[in-house]
């Protein structure tokens, strides 16, 4: 049996020679063919099966051949009739119909093809028959989803998308990446990464260029970087993932570069620093109550004050108490005298500053006379990056010299004011907000409790 049904001496192309010739030409046309072929006459039976139809199915022609429809055989039961259906509807439909379904081999396994359909015509120019030509879609069906996969991640993607080359350059960037980054998605292509980033820069291509030898890592990276925009730097948090990409056509893996993905988790993770730093602060000051309440001179007692609070808060402290002890509000101008003061070259605890009580010789407008003035806070900033007059800005403040922002919160006890407590901080650190005035205010209150107990006892 060819890939023709046959019936003696005749087939369907006629009853002499020559036309039987032709039908084997056509058979060994079909069977050449990379695709998998079958008919169909007007009544559902199988009239040609190819070679490509065996290997993709497992049915030999003279198994296919002559069987109505593939119900029972190359088809489930239950899916039987619908897929006859519509193989058979193409003899009503111009053009070709594409359908795709899955197809039982041989043995029992199931293999999802697509189908293209078309009507036969006969000598009367009537449908005599249904053409039909199959092939396996799992590999175009992957391709397709992976099409749609990448369409999606660079259109759609809640996260940003960057394709980096082996050269560390961005190849292609998605719409989400390019609004993080703060720039139009071709304007980032072929950029070195630290165009794009002040800070962090370092990190992110050390990371990169470990995916390319190692691969992926384990785990997502938390990366902060300080990124260059427009309106100014801009500190942001990404939560970053990385993917090697080696060519599937190498023999030996061929790196091409690195899928970066990552999300701006800046918001969440300054919450998370915020609630910890909160954590930490409020344990200090816990502790710092329990050894001032350990020391029997309250002006000592308010120096551990100042030191618990100094941990991971600021470089310096001072504390400046009003001469004479106290002010009462609206009593005019106040001289301020040093009490205590941390080591400014090596880490120590607060040293006392005598009974001498000489004026600090703060000038006019100083923030500790703010401070004193406004009975509240004062930040200060040195605002310049030139180190030369940061330094001259901290020493006419009359404050260590490595000094570039300040923070002055007034010491209020009984409705006076006793003084002034003074944050310092060097470059290295930012610069003071409203939450550390917070803070700075809780530890001034513990200082002005214990300097108006002391005062109390020198007066007794």
């Amino acid at each position: 049996m060819s890939a023709s049904r046959r019936s003696g001496t005749t087939d369907e192309l006629g009853p002499d020679e020559p036309e039987r010739d032709g039908a084997d030409l056509l058979a060994a046309l079909l069977d050449g063919m990379d695709a998998a072929l079958c008919a169909f006459d007007a009544d559902g039976v199988v009239t040609h099966w190819n070679r490509e139809a065996e290997r993709i199915l497992g049915w030999t022609a003279a198994e296919a051949v002559g069987r109505h429809g593939f119900a029972g055989w190359a088809v489930r039961t239950a899916d039987a009739e619908e897929v006859g259906n519509r193989l058979l509807s193409a003899m009503q439909a111009p053009g070709r119909q594409v359908h795709e379904f899955a197809l039982l081999t041989k043995e029992g396994g199931r293999v999802l093809v697509r189908t293209q359909s078309a009507a036969v015509p006969g000598p009367d120019g009537k449908p005599a028959g249904v053409y039909c030509a199959f092939s396996e879609v799992h590999a175009q069906i992957d391709l397709e989803r992976s099409i749609a996969l990448s369409e999606a991640l660079f259109d759609d993607a809640s996260w940003g998308v960057v394709l980096v080359d082996a050269d560390l350059r961005p190849a292609v960037v998605n719409a989400h990446a390019a609004r993080a980054l703060g720039s139009g998605r071709t304007a980032l292509l072929g950029r070195p990464l630290g165009e794009l980033l002040a800070q962090g820069v370092e990190e992110l291509e050390s990371a990169l260029t470990h995916v390319l030898a190692e691969g992926a890592p384990p785990a997502p990276a938390e990366m902060w970087v300080t990124l260059r925009t427009a309106e100014g730097d801009q500190r942001r948090c990404w939560r970053s993932g990385f993917l090697r990409l080696a060519s599937p056509l190498a023999e030996e893996p061929v790196p091409l570069g690195v899928a970066w993905l990552f999300q701006d988790v800046t918001e969440s993770k300054q919450t998370e620093q915020e609630a910890a730093l909160l954590r930490f602060r409020t344990n200090q000051l816990h502790r710092a109550a329990r050894a001032a309440a350990e020391c029997e001179d309250p002006a000592e007692a308010a120096s551990v004050h100042l030191d618990f609070a100094l941990a991971g808060f600021a470089d310096h402290a001072l504390i400046d108490r009003v001469a004479g002890g106290s002010v009462a509000d609206g009593e005019g101008p106040v001289r301020l005298v040093r009490g205590a003061a941390t080591p400014s070259g090596a880490p120590g605890p607060s040293l006392p500053a005598g009974r001498a009580g000489l004026p600090v010789r703060y000038a006019e407008g100083h923030p500790a006379f703010q401070c004193v003035e406004r009975i509240g806070s004062v930040r200060a900033s040195a605002g310049v990056s030139d180190p030369e007059r940061a330094r001259d800005w901290a020493v006419a403040r009359q404050w260590p010299a490595d000094a570039v922002h300040a923070l002055c919160v007034v010491l209020r006890s009984r409705g006076r004011t006793l003084g002034v407590v003074t944050f310092l901080r060097g470059a290295s650190r930012t610069q003071f907000e409203r939450f550390d005035a917070t803070y700075a205010e809780d530890v001034a209150v513990r200082i002005a409790a214990a300097l108006d107990l002391a005062a109390v006892l020198e007066q007794g």
